[in-house]
């Protein structure tokens, strides 16, 4: 595990990361930096130069889609305004070209050509949208771009970004970024592990939900770049989120005692209320993939202390089958309320223990995180789809971090498993990495994005090419440096005041100072304000109504960070780790709310 930056290498690497990045010197001969690596390049005489005048060339539906989000970002990245029209190319022009008829390339490949103007072909829009991506990292470095040829075809299906805003809420800036980085780098896969707040079980909506409009704006989002936002709703175990109000549906030991993370799987009401949440959610995620979790139920370990998981699966099974035969019977009647809605299903590996007599639905994709006895090869030769999601991969807010770096020198590709390397890429569906707050407090959002950007660049990388295209991990962060970011990125870590000491409004003074990871602290003579009092989930307390508080000043302490959101009239006030904004009790107090319960408060500030 890596020791967490100091604030003042913090401050340095979102310098780096975020700064404009400057032309980057390449030889007309040479193969053209992006970030995946070209897995070849032919080079022609000559180079395409983008000027003044240059036109989007497109005809189709299809194209003019792809070209219309191609202008949006040319603008966005500076390089002017350029007209989408139809008909011939002319020297300057980019022409963006769907061809069902190149089936070579795939669903996702692309040529791309340069000289006089400069051509994007794919089988697919999808196929000619990744490559309008690499014109943009290639306008990055410069507006002459060296003439020649490419075809650029990925090696895996899926590569993912799994984000879990399960308990700690993350803001919708935050993930849009995510989702136009991922796309920039050819990523096409995010899953989100989150609560979108329900209407028809409105005992469920604790803090941090999303409301329905804001999913539908992050799934449009990955709609327009190519990304397929993948719900989940963990099952059977980690669903205290959703039943922590509901004693009825919980698992009951031999003992009488609640777990209130586990869903009681013996229940009709039980499987009914988890479907039932599951057809919410197909009214906002347009995704044909359902992520069930389905991990860390019992890891084979303590079905002994719920007898009546073993006569569930008796009386359903015969005098033969096992606990987990109950644990699958679960999963594969979820599997059926997915499939009658045309969705597949997902789950982790973990409780695919062998212990089951049952197996699950064959078309049910498994994704592998953890050693455990039945290997991948192993699933694979049952007939599984198998994803490499491997701890190794992981980043964990205020704990272990993917050693990318590593993983970049070992060659590490989607057949590196948890406990077995695979020979064979038969029946791999790809990798992502994934995001988990099991210390909500251990880093805010701009920190963890500092941490994210190389190992998404890694394992865009190894899954859509070459997983070691440089001959050392300094020469391909270089490719990072070059390429940037994506054009139309949200700069987070902005602070709209300068620092300085303000009253707001009516009710209190204090100096803003800018943090090294692009927050405020507000410091008064009674301390800084914070967010530290009443219930914690995972290390942060999320519970609505929480006073706000002057507490010492203490520059670790990620609660004392705050978000000065310009609005009309002023500024909201939001903590950076609990995402809920301050308001002003009738009686004067400041407390925090999510938005959509109490209107934040309004600061002006003088």
């Amino acid at each position: 595990m890596r020791k967490r930056l100091r604030f003042a290498a913090v401050v340095a690497l979102l310098t780096l990361l975020l700064a404009p990045v400057p032309a980057v010197a390449r030889s007309e001969e040479g193969t053209p930096v992006t970030v995946p690596a070209l897995p070849r390049w032919t080079p022609e005489p000559g180079a395409y130069v983008h000027r003044l005048g240059a036109r989007l060339v497109a005809d189709d539906p299809a194209e003019r889609r792809v070209a219309d989000t191609l202008a949006a970002d040319l603008r966005a990245a500076g390089h002017g305004s350029v007209p989408v029209v139809r008909g011939g190319a002319r020297k300057g022009d980019i022409v963006v070209d769907v061809r069902p008829s190149r089936s070579s390339l795939g669903a996702e490949g692309y040529e791309l050509r340069a000289g006089t103007h400069l051509s994007i072909t794919g089988a697919t829009e999808t196929g000619a949208f990744y490559g309008t991506r690499t014109l943009l990292q290639l306008l990055a470095q410069g507006d002459r771009i060296p003439a020649g040829r490419t075809v650029d075809v990925p090696r895996y299906q899926e590569r993912g970004v799994g984000v879990c805003a399960c308990y700690i809420h993350i803001s919708l800036p935050w993930l849009e970024n995510l989702v136009r980085e991922m796309a920039y780098n050819k990523l096409n896969q995010l899953l989100v592990e989150l609560k979108v707040k329900s209407d028809a079980h409105p005992e469920a909506n604790t803090w941090g939900y999303y409301t329905r409009d804001e999913i539908r704006q992050l799934v449009a989002l990955g709609d327009k770049y190519h990304v397929e936002v993948i719900p989940e709703i963990n099952s059977p175990g980690h669903m205290d989120p959703w039943i922590e109000n509901r004693p009825d549906l919980q698992l009951t030991d031999s003992d009488g005692n609640k777990q209130p993370s586990r869903l009681d799987i013996t229940q009709q009401a039980a499987f009914d209320y988890y479907t039932s949440l599951m057809d919410e959610y197909a009214q906002v995620f347009t995704s044909k993939s359902w992520h069930m979790g389905a991990d860390e139920y019992m890891l084979g370990s303590d079905f002994a202390k719920y007898p009546q998981i073993l006569k569930y699966a008796r009386n359903r099974y015969g005098s033969g089958a096992t606990p987990q035969d109950a644990f699958v019977d679960f999963v594969n009647r979820v599997h059926d309320h997915a499939a009658g809605r045309g969705v597949r299903l997902r789950i982790w590996n973990d409780g695919l223990t062998g212990a089951n007599t049952v197996p699950v639905d064959k078309d049910t994709t498994v994704e592998h995180w953890l050693n455990v006895a039945v290997k991948p090869s192993g699933l694979i030769a049952q007939g599984y789809s198998l994803m490499n999601s491997s701890y190794s991969l992981y980043l964990i807010r205020g704990g272990f971090h993917s050693d990318t770096e590593s993983l970049y020198d070992q060659s590490w590709d989607p057949r590196s498993f948890e406990g077995e390397k695979l020979t064979s890429s038969r029946g791999v569906t790809g990798a992502k990495i994934s995001l988990w707050p099991d210390n909500g407090r251990g880093e805010t959002e701009n920190e963890v994005a500092v941490r994210l950007w190389p190992a998404l660049r890694h394992i865009a990388q190894a899954t859509w090419g070459d997983p070691h295209p440089d001959a050392t991990y300094a020469a391909f962060m270089a490719r990072g440096t070059a390429v940037g970011h994506a054009p139309g990125l949200r700069d987070l870590t902005r602070v709209p005041v300068a620092d300085g000491t303000y009253t707001f409004g009516r009710s209190f003074t204090a100096s803003v100072q800018r943090t090294a990871d692009g927050y405020a602290t507000l410091r008064s003579a009674a301390g800084c304000l914070a967010i530290s009092t009443g219930k914690l989930t995972l290390n942060v307390p999320l519970q609505p109504g929480v006073e706000a508080t002057w507490d010492t000043c203490d520059t670790t302490s990620t609660l004392q960070r705050w978000v000065l959101e310009p609005v009309a009239g002023g500024y909201r006030l939001v903590n950076a780790i609990t995402r809920m904004a301050l308001t002003i009790t009738d009686d004067n107090r400041i407390v925090q709310y999510p938005a959509d319960q109490r209107t934040p408060a309004v600061w002006h500030l003088s």
